[in-house]
């Protein structure tokens, strides 16, 4: 079985990849799925006690990890697109204009808030 992957599907299962991946690991809409594998740890930073979660399991640690996510979520796109492309195609084509997006929404507000930095400074 030969599969052909032209450059611009493979762009677009590696955005949808990251935006799957981000979703899972640091969006608030899927924090019922991190929470139950998350427990408070109270830590002593210079003298503050900072009270943060963290990871009871393994399963915890990889919904919190965006490396370990990353490959999961890679593989369930790689692997979904060459088994069930009909199935996959769609949810990569959504997850990759969302990924894209994300992309292009951090550099904007990254450079909104510098701006926006930078003419408080001068003013």
């Amino acid at each position: 079985m030969v599969i052909e992957l032209n450059w611009m599907l493979f762009v677009m299962i590696i955005l949808a990849s990251y935006r799957f991946t981000h979703l899972i690991v640091f969006d608030k809409v899927t924090e019922f799925i991190r929470k139950p594998f998350l427990k408070e740890k109270t830590i002593n930073e210079d003298g503050h006690k900072k009270t943060k979660k963290v990871p009871d399991s393994k399963l915890g640690y990889l919904l919190n990890c965006y490396w370990c996510t990353g490959i999961w979520s890679a593989i369930i796109f790689g692997l979904g697109y060459l088994l069930y492309p009909s199935i996959f195609v769609p949810a990569i084509f959504i997850f990759a204009i969302a990924g894209g997006q994300t992309i292009l929404e951090t550099f904007v507000g990254v450079g909104t808030k510098a701006i926006q930095a930078l003419n408080k400074h001068t003013h």
